[in-house]
């Protein structure tokens, strides 16, 4: 019998093969009590030509399946041993940002991600990312020298650490608030230096700086603000007060209007009846 033809799987196209993406796996355990391994995925971190990125090519190594207990600090601890690690940065999935990010702070942040992460480590050289990829493992995560504290002593290292200091927190909001300020003076010297020129088509633009000038955020200033709303909502009642009023006399009107027609009708008929034939 003759066999029967089936069709081909898909397959590249020919002269355009897809390369493999290879993935070195770094075993780690968190302690010398832990008999099973876990695996970090490690590559050196590249993106498409043209395509800018956070982190430099060479120096920056791409590890993935990284676990809840590894800290930053724990990841650059296993990794120095391929040389000096200028950063590490753990996030919630892969992110090739095309502009720097700004410093993060430690106050303000978002919750760090529960489960697992990807992590970018920075070397000072590129020969720690050839290093690291050459890794063979196990490295232990928590060691007697730097213990990593797991159960309820990391809840509660966790909750002291989320009450911050007041001072470094007031330090840090006016260093903020310096910046931004000094940014918004910065706008607005531009604004009035650009108010009027005409652009390279002709155009002027218009803008409402300083129709409402901003109020001084003084006790004397509130006061009269509260004052006034209080003397707009008085003369709002009184107002709607009169409306009120002035809708029932032309509804009273209205209904004078309608008894003087039905009056005026009933005389109409009257009158009809009344009529006598009168030829001459």
């Amino acid at each position: 019998e003759p066999m029967e033809r089936r069709p081909l799987p898909p397959h590249d196209p020919p002269g355009h093969p897809s390369p493999p993406i290879s993935f070195p796996a770094i075993p780690i355990k968190f302690s010398e009590k832990q008999q099973a391994s876990h695996y970090l995925y490690v590559r050196a971190h590249g993106v498409r030509q043209g395509t800018k990125s956070t982190w430099p090519q060479k120096r920056t190594l791409f590890v993935l399946n990284v676990p809840p207990y590894c800290t930053e600090e724990s990841l650059s601890r296993l990794l120095s041993s391929c040389g000096l690690v200028q950063s590490v940065e753990l996030q919630e999935k892969p992110d090739l940002a095309e502009s720097p990010k700004e410093s993060r702070s430690k106050f303000f942040h978002p919750k760090p991600v529960p489960g697992f992460q990807v992590a970018y480590v920075v070397f000072q050289k590129p020969s720690g990312v050839s290093a690291a990829l050459a890794l063979k493992g196990p490295l232990l995560v928590s060691t007697e020298s730097h213990p990593v504290k797991s159960g309820i002593h990391k809840w509660i290292s966790d909750y002291a650490d989320s009450v911050p200091d007041p001072e470094a927190l007031r330090v840090e909001v006016d260093t903020f608030m310096e910046a931004y300020d000094q940014k918004i003076a910065e706008e607005e010297a531009k604004a009035k230096e650009e108010e009027g020129v005409p652009d390279e088509e002709g155009w002027v633009k218009v803008t409402r700086r300083g129709r409402r000038p901003v109020l001084p955020r003084t006790e004397a200033a509130s006061l009269r603000v509260l004052e006034r709303e209080r003397r707009k909502r008085a003369r709002k009642e009184l107002l709607n007060f009169y409306a009120w009023q002035h809708r029932e006399s032309k509804m009273e009107h209205l209904a004078q209007l309608r008894k003087k027609f039905e009056e005026d009708k009933q005389r109409i008929e009257l009158l009809r009846a009344q009529r006598k034939f009168r030829p001459y």
